[in-house]
Order: structure tokens, then C-alpha cells, then sequence
């Protein structure tokens, strides 16, 4: 299996519609494909009278295809939103997804849906796995797409859906995407009496979804299919014990406290404005972008690992949200970035990963000459960006807050959830997070004229903008409570990296007018950060003693209530950032999580407990 999924070839019928070759069926139907929509979907799950009076509502989809179901559904809420603060939540999966030419010459067939599509084509995907989210607040409408082969991201999403569009191809043609199983994911995945509807009537449809707790009856069909099905969950299954944290029903929280006005809690606070959530960011500095995320420049380039794991996938996703949320933003400038293996080692490892690569040749292709050219990476200027993001949000600086987890109090004021995005200062709340400190110390000046954007990588980097150079950056594992400071040892390493770069502008590297700026960066053990729901450390302990001897763990988290933590970027935090924004947000405004269960378990602060019972060292 190659890390790029497919696009399907497709052949287009005289009348314009598209037909997927491989499964030799169409698309939707010629002529009346939106009429067949909107009756056997919508209407069969009794859309729009089904979200009357509800502020959020989930719809789940097999097979996002053309996207004209989910096209349909955003239509049908602008024209019946329930009131001006609720939200549509659509969620979909697709294992081969269309190329956007396609996307565009068949969602042309309805020119009534020509404002939606325009939407959601400049937001097509490409062919990468993982899962991408959109948000459109102006009209409450989320969309998450799960792209992978469906027997693998169906049981790792987490949601649950208040109703189903199960349209695959036909069961005779694509088998896949009705397997028995399917309807089971999607029972242990819907609130009771989730209604779902399908075009289908076959045998095995109707019984997967009666064993699978489901109530089916036989409906009128559209056009010309004589029947279709409509179904209501009678019979919820049994919750699976929540371990992480991860998928409780939560109140919805309206206004969340927020510790840190970095690039952690700018992401966060941005994330929950666009889902009509309130914040309010406290800050002990005298202003945003102060600490970690407070250098003149950076880089925002995907991590690219040779293997095919969950947490190389996830990689992927962070780098691929950050540069959705920062696309068109002040201080976000487009550039390609040159990445030159570091050693013999690092040449093997970059070519066996443009042998099979996980992101495809518009994103990334090889260097003549060995290494990597990232494509569309991003140089961002802090002082810019953050400021962008927390644009329209209330802001406290200059002191230290008053903080109490256990009342979740800011100054006395109680808040419906506190996210801690304060560094290593979360640390510092939480010492059993184990968060290192390392220093990174760059260094920049001016250089004699205006640069095009230019970045160069290889371990170190060097950045240059207009009339700024930039290189750096050191990364000293120092004592947690050490305060930044820059050292002439630090400014000789990068000043090494930089000559071992080369970049056109290496005079000005030397020159006599030279600046450095030191911060800590909080780092994990494992190198992924902490994001999500933080654990009742001593509750937590208790409840799962058991795995010290051998056993599951099996039973809810003990959770902190409404507490959670975004914090361990390393020195990624502005690719990790609004991934990690768009998860505790979609946690907290009980939306579908934009991430696979996988990739929530591995940046959950749970892991480091449940790791550490596991080997009997809690």
C-alpha cells in the first residue's frame, strides 16, 4: 500500500455525469443528483425538522465522493439554521478521493450550489492520508474528512452523529464500504435514535443494520429506484471505557479561560472563536508572542518520517492544518524550503522516502543532488501572526494570574474550562508532566538589500525575508526554572550550521551587527506534545493500580474537570499549534474530533501515566 491514496480515473457520461471506472458505477445519478440527495438523505433523515431547536448537530457520511451530500446539508442549514450561534457538523469518509479538476467539472452540474461549491473547492484536499478539517463560521458549518481506506479510519474517529448518509457505491460493486462491520462502528458511534438513510434496500444492508442495534424500514424510492431504507438507532451499544479522556459527553463550554498568549494559546483561542466559543487569554508578559513564540521569524515545514506510523501521520495532519489556519494571514509568507541530508544516514532515509512519499509532487519532490524541497512551507513573523489570531479576543497582560484547577478560577472569576498553553509553566502546575526545558537561541540581523523568501534546512536553519536573516537554533536541555539567556557558545554553534548551510547571504552571518534571542522551548520524552483532558494524577493512579500487575486498563479516566493542557511543542510549536487549537476546541464545543483516535491517544497527557504503570515506575 503506497502513503499517497489513489485518485480515482474517472470517464464522464455525455450528460456530464462523472463514473468512477474501477467500481464501474456513477457518482450520482444523471440529471438528478441533487433531487436524489435531498430526498433519499435529508428527507430520509427527516431533515431539516430532526436539528429544530438543537445549537449543534452531527451528520456522518460514507463516502465524501463529489461532496454534493455534504453540499446539500450546508444548503439545507443556511436556509433552516436553527438560531445564529448553532452549528452543522459533518463528517465523512473517503478512501479515494477525487482530484480537484474532477471535484470542479462534476459539482458544476448545479450551478443553485455554485456559491457552496467555490467553498469547498478552494479547500479540496489532495490525495495525502489523514484527517482535514474546515470550519465556516460565518454559517456554523464544520466539515472532517477522513481520508484512508475505511476499515482503518471508520473504528479510529471520534464523534457522535445524530444522523447517517451511508452512500458507498452500490454493495454489488464496492463491497468495502458495506461490510458488516460498518454498521457496528457506526452504532457505537451515533446518540440514541440517530436516524440513517440509504439509497440501498439490499439483504445484507437491512441486516447489518438491525444486528447492529439499528430499527430499518422500507421507504418510498426517488426517481427511479422504487424503494430505499430509513433507519433509527433503538438500541444503543455499551460505551467503551473513555482510558484518555477523549470522548465523554461534556457540557458545552461558552467562555474558556486561557493560560498563555503564545503561538499554543493564540491557535487555541482562534480555534474557539471560529465555533462561537468565548475566550479570555492571561498572560504574566507585557504582551503576545513574548516567550517561546517571540522570535522575529520562523519556519513551519513538515517533519517527514520514512515509515508509514500513526505518528507520521500525524505529523502530516499538524503541518497540513497549519498551513490551512495561517494561509493568507499577516506575517505568513509562501516559500519553498531546501532540506540537505545531514549525513550518509540521513541521504538513505530521504530516499526511501520519496520512494513511497507521503505527500504528493506539488507539496514536495527531490533536490538535485540529494535532500528534499518542501514546496508551500511557510516563514512567519510572530510579531505579526499572533497578534492575527487573537484578534477580537479579550486579553489580561502584565501579571501573574491568580489560578485554582480544582474551581477553574482565573483571578476568582470562574470559567466553564481552562486550557494551560503557558509552556513550561504548565509544568510547573502539573510536575508530573515531566516537561523539559531547552534553551534555543537564534540569531539574526540585517542584511544590505531586499531578499526574496529563502530557507535552507539541515538539523539547523536560515531563514531570510526581505531585509531580515535569521538562523538558529540551538536546543540545550537546561533545569526547568533556568531563565533564558543567549551565550557566545550558542551564537559559534549556529554560526557553524549556517557555514554548513551556505545560503547566499553567509556574509551577513559574520558581520559585526549581529542579534541573538534566547527562549525555552517545553519538550516530552517522547517528543510529542501534550495536547487534550488533563488526568486527576493521584485519582488516575489509583484507579488504574491494577496495570502494575499486569492488567487493562478499563475503566473512565479520573479527569481534572474541564481542565486541559497544550503544551510540549519542542521547538515546532507553530506547526503544532493550530492542529492542537482545532482538537480541545472541537473537544469543548462538543464537535467531532478533527484527529483519529490513534493520533489523540499518542499527545494525550494520559499516555505518560498509563506508560508509566505499564512498566511499574508510577
Amino acid at each position: 500500500m503506497t502513503r499517497l491514496l489513489t485518485q480515482p480515473e474517472i470517464d464522464w457520461k455525455d450528460d456530464g455525469t462523472p463514473v468512477a471506472r474501477a467500481a464501474g458505477d456513477v457518482y450520482f445519478t444523471a440529471g438528478d443528483g441533487l433531487g436524489e440527495t435531498r430526498a433519499v438523505f435529508l428527507a430520509g433523515c427527516s431533515l431539516p425538522e430532526a436539528w429544530t431547536g438543537r445549537e449543534a448537530f452531527t451528520i456522518a457520511e460514507t463516502g465524501f465522493g463529489t461532496g454534493l451530500n455534504f453540499l446539500a446539508a450546508w444548503d439545507l442549514w443556511r436556509a433552516n439554521r436553527p438560531s445564529p450561534t448553532a452549528f452543522l457538523h459533518f463528517v465523512s469518509y473517503e478512501g479515494f478521493p477525487l482530484a480537484k479538476e474532477d471535484a470542479e467539472r462534476a459539482l458544476s452540474a448545479w450551478p443553485e450550489l455554485a456559491g457552496l461549491s467555490e467553498r469547498l473547492i478552494a479547500v479540496w484536499p489532495g490525495p495525502v492520508r489523514g484527517v482535514r478539517h474546515f470550519v465556516w463560521p460565518e454559517d456554523g458549518v464544520t466539515l472532517t474528512l477522513h481520508l484512508a481506506d475505511i476499515a482503518e479510519s471508520f473504528p479510529d474517529s471520534v464523534y457522535h452523529a445524530d444522523a447517517w448518509f451511508l452512500d458507498g457505491f452500490s454493495p454489488a460493486r464496492n463491497e468495502a464500504m458495506w461490510a458488516a462491520d460498518l454498521f457496528k462502528w457506526a452504532s457505537e458511534r451515533s446518540v440514541p435514535g440517530a436516524q440513517a438513510a440509504t439509497f440501498t434496500v439490499a439483504g445484507a444492508v437491512r441486516r447489518g443494520l438491525a444486528d447492529a442495534g439499528f430499527s430499518v424500514a422500507k421507504a418510498p424510492g426517488h426517481g427511479r429506484k422504487r424503494e430505499r431504507l430509513e433507519a433509527r438507532l433503538a438500541t444503543p451499544p455499551a460505551p467503551q471505557p473513555d482510558v484518555f479522556g477523549l470522548s465523554r459527553p461534556l457540557p458545552r463550554a461558552n467562555r474558556i479561560a486561557i493560560l498563555g498568549a503564545g503561538i499554543a494559546g493564540a491557535n487555541a483561542a482562534h480555534a474557539l472563536t471560529q465555533l462561537g466559543a468565548e475566550s479570555v487569554v492571561f498572560d504574566p508578559a507585557d504582551g503576545p508572542a513574548t516567550g517561546g513564540s517571540g522570535n522575529p521569524m520562523g519556519l513551519v515545514m513538515p517533519r517527514l518520517d520514512a515509515g508509514d506510523t500513526a505518528q507520521a501521520r500525524l505529523l502530516v495532519d499538524a503541518y497540513l492544518a497549519a498551513r490551512h489556519t495561517y494561509q493568507g494571514r499577516p506575517g505568513v509568507t509562501e516559500t519553498d524550503v531546501r532540506q540537505v541530508p545531514k549525513d550518509a544516514a540521513e541521504t538513505a532515509r530521504f530516499e526511501k522516502l520519496l520512494a513511497d512519499p507521503p505527500l504528493p509532487l506539488e507539496d514536495l519532490e527531490a533536490l538535485s543532488g540529494g535532500g528534499l524541497l518542501h514546496k508551500r512551507a511557510l516563514i512567519v513573523e510572530p510579531a505579526k501572526l499572533i497578534p492575527s489570531l487573537l484578534d477580537g479576543v479579550e486579553q489580561h497582560y502584565g501579571e501573574m494570574p491568580e489560578v485554582s484547577l480544582a474551581a477553574r478560577t482565573v483571578n476568582g472569576t470562574e470559567f466553564d474550562a481552562i486550557i494551560l498553553a503557558n509552556g513550561m509553566a504548565a509544568g510547573a502546575m502539573l510536575p508530573w508532566l515531566g516537561l523539559e526545558a531547552r534553551m534555543g537561541q537564534v540569531d539574526f540581523t540585517d542584511g544590505p538589500a531586499d531578499a526574496p523568501p529563502f530557507a535552507m534546512a539541515s538539523g539547523t536553519y536560515a531563514l531570510a525575508l526581505g531585509l531580515k536573516r535569521l538562523w538558529g537554533a540551538t536546543f540545550d536541555k537546561v533545569a526547568p526554572d533556568t531563565a533564558p539567556f543567549t551565550s557566545d557558545a550558542a551564537r559559534e554553534e549556529n554560526l557553524k550550521g549556517v557555514e554548513a548551510l551556505s545560503p547566499y547571504w553567509i556574509r551577513d552571518a559574520t558581520g559585526p551587527d549581529i542579534a541573538s534571542r534566547a527562549s525555552l522551548r517545553a519538550t516530552t520524552t517522547d517528543r510529542l506534545p501534550l495536547i487534550g483532558a488533563v488526568p486527576d494524577h493521584e485519582a488516575f493512579l489509583e484507579t488504574f493500580a491494577g496495570m502494575r500487575k499486569g492488567r487493562p486498563a478499563d475503566a473512565d479516566a479520573p479527569l481534572l474537570d474541564r481542565v486541559f493542557v497544550s503544551s510540549g511543542f519542542g521547538a515546532r510549536g507553530f506547526t503544532w499549534g493550530p492542529w492542537a487549537g482545532s482538537v480541545l476546541a472541537a473537544r469543548l464545543c462538543c464537535a467531532p474530533a478533527p484527529a483519529s483516535r490513534s493520533a489523540l491517544e499518542a499527545v494525550a497527557p494520559a499516555r505518560l501515566l498509563l506508560r508509566a504503570l505499564k512498566r511499574g515506575r508510577a
